[in-house]
């Protein structure tokens, strides 16, 4: 059997993708979550609480992919990530990512 040029080509891309996805998950963060968090994560419906964990796993791996929905608070300290009508409240200090509070958008603040 014979390869195409492109094939290895390919081949090597797919090499390197992984290569990439290797490194990144060992740079990424530890995340802990408070009690106040892992309540709020509870009493919401289940589809939102596992959209807002996979929000906050993939900003622990890369914080480049969610520029977008996250802003430093006025204030206080801390971030916040933006999911939909949800806000989490977050501490992005050295190697471990501390989840402080989640909330709807407008009483999270308060």
């Amino acid at each position: 059997m014979r390869l195409e040029p492109n094939a290895h080509v390919a081949f090597r891309d797919i090499c390197l993708d992984f290569a990439r996805h290797v490194a990144y998950s060992y740079i990424m963060k530890q995340i802990s979550y408070t009690k106040a968090a892992i309540k709020a994560l509870r009493r919401m419906p289940v589809n939102t609480a596992t959209l807002i964990r996979s929000k906050i796993e993939v900003y622990a791996q890369d914080p480049g992919s969610q520029a977008n929905n996250v802003k430093s608070l006025k204030g206080r300290e801390g971030v916040r990530l933006r999911v939909g009508d949800w806000r989490v409240i977050m501490d992005d200090q050295g190697n471990v990512l501390a989840v402080l509070d989640i909330g709807p958008r407008g009483g999270i603040y308060d």
